[in-house]
């Protein structure tokens, strides 16, 4: 099979321009590896809304720590949709317990729909449990480092993703994906592969909904995992909030093409690790900030009015959580609550804080350290390397701009789905069409206005600031 090899070319001055020599500095790394799988998983709520009927296969949650002696930048992915409920408990025990801020806790879902998901109430108990099962395993791999390790980096084309087919006034008709690299971060101890970070834009193939199942990304890590013994591998889904597998219509599709996706994956990585990739050995460092995102003006009330009337909703009609149907009438409640209660609209995306159960609200009942305002966003360097982390459900030309706009000045890793809920990240076209990607704010996160089709450059241009503050 043909494979296209990005340069690592392009890369060479910013090796050139690192203050660091990679001599200087001697790198620890530790793993761990733990299964996530309820133990009563029957009858919980899956993310597609039905109750699990069965276990297929165990599904996991992977750690890799890099050490260099001043800073531990700690990297935790899980074969789930998003951590949600956990994530603000391990965020806080690892800085009270550990010492480590969220900037240096990057979490990261595979997007995994086969799997519980945390924001139905019938389901908090089980991501609380994943908060200590988690915070455990970041315990191991501290415990598991050692040294020295060396870190490298490469890319390459993985062609057997597309666009989003409903969308082909977007997309074109042809559906060709806007990034289908994958990206690897490898680390070695010796001459032998220590950890895989990979990442590609996304959603999982998945065989079934109702089943507890890893999809493509969890094989292809187990793949990974067989082929280089010892080495644990961490897959991160990156911005493919409108890219799906070749071969999976909405995301299912046989067992046989779940199998096929994740060894072409596996063997893109494989490829990647034994062709010629740049090191990146050096200081970690890392920031956290919330990116404002814009959003629209409401609907007038003469139409909120008219909407409650078709819903038989009202503003005093509480809000229904996933998966009853009324909550995609949630928005309609909070945009006549606004009107009804002289409410300010919000304008932008971190006016509101996001609930367990995933509505957008002024305030929590109960105030907690990390409250989750949209859009958490963490960039990172390793060594000379920049890693951009974005929480929710990025949209790939977003992710492919901001590698595009760095990438000859600094090798770029992008991720999306780290942190808590997967809100999607919209691009302007998509804002304009209506679609499904820029609905989801009011139809699940019951916000009563949408976004502003300037999302995507505010998002963009936030980003490149921190990269800039991160490297000058």
């Amino acid at each position: 099979m043909k494979r296209t090899v990005i340069t690592v070319a392009a890369f060479c001055l910013a090796i050139v321009l690192w203050s660091t020599p990679l001599s200087a500095l001697e790198m620890k790394a530790g793993t761990a590896k733990g299964v996530i799988t309820p133990s009563d998983p029957l009858g919980r709520i899956t993310v597609m809304g039905g109750p699990i009927k069965g276990v297929n296969h165990d599904i996991f949650a992977r750690v890799l720590v890099l050490d260099d002696g001043a800073h531990k930048m700690v990297f935790v992915t899980y074969d789930l949709n998003c951590l949600d409920v956990a994530t603000p408990i391990i965020r806080s025990r690892a800085l009270h317990e550990l010492g480590i801020a969220p900037a240096y806790l990057i979490m990261m879902a595979t997007h995994n729909h086969a799997a519980p998901i945390q924001i139905n109430p019938k389901n908090f108990d089980y991501g609380r449990w994943l908060a200590d099962r988690i915070f455990g395993l970041i315990q191991e791999a501290i415990k598991n480092e050692s040294g020295p390790v060396k870190v490298y980096f490469g890319t390459e084309r993985g062609k057997f993703i597309r666009s989003d087919a409903r969308y082909a006034n977007v997309y074109g008709i042809r559906f060709r994906p806007v990034d289908d690299e994958v990206e690897v971060l490898k680390i070695t101890q010796g001459d032998k592969v220590k950890a895989f970070l990979v990442s590609q834009a996304t959603h999982p193939a998945l065989a079934t909904f109702s089943k507890v199942d890893p999809g493509h990304p969890g094989y292809a890590m187990e793949m990974l995992e067989k082929d280089f013994p010892g080495a644990t591998a961490l897959y991160a889904d990156g911005c493919g909030g409108d890219q799906f597998p070749s071969g999976a219509a909405a995301l299912i599709t046989t067992p046989e093409i779940v199998r096929h996706v994740a060894h072409e994956l596996a063997g893109t990585v494989e490829h990647i690790s034994q062709s010629t990739m740049l090191e990146v050995t050096g200081k970690l460092n890392s920031e956290l900030k919330v990116q404002s995102l814009p959003l629209r003006a409401p609907i007038s009330y003469e139409e909120a009015k008219k909407l409650g009337e078709r819903y038989h909703v009202t503003a005093d009609t509480p809000f229904e959580a996933y998966p009853a149907k009324g909550r995609d009438y949630n928005w309609v409640k909070s945009l006549l609550k606004h009107y009804e209660q002289h409410i300010p609209f919000p304008t932008h995306s971190d006016d509101y804080i996001c609930t367990d159960d995933e509505f957008l609200v002024k305030e929590l009942p109960t105030p907690r350290e990390f409250p989750n305002r949209f859009e958490e966003a963490i960039v990172a360097t390793i060594g000379s390397m920049v890693l951009v982390s974005m929480q929710g459900e990025v949209c790939a030309p977003i992710g492919k701009e901001i590698k595009e706009a760095w990438r000859s000045k600094r090798p770029v890793m992008v991720t999306a789905y780290m942190g808590e809920h997967n809100l999607y990240i919209p691009t302007r076209k998509l804002v304009q069409v209506n679609a499904y990607q820029s609905e989801v704010i009011q139809e699940q996160y019951a916000s009563a206005v949408g976004w502003s089709p300037d999302v995507e450059d505010v998002l963009v241009k936030g980003i490149g600031k921190m990269i800039e503050e991160m490297i000058k």
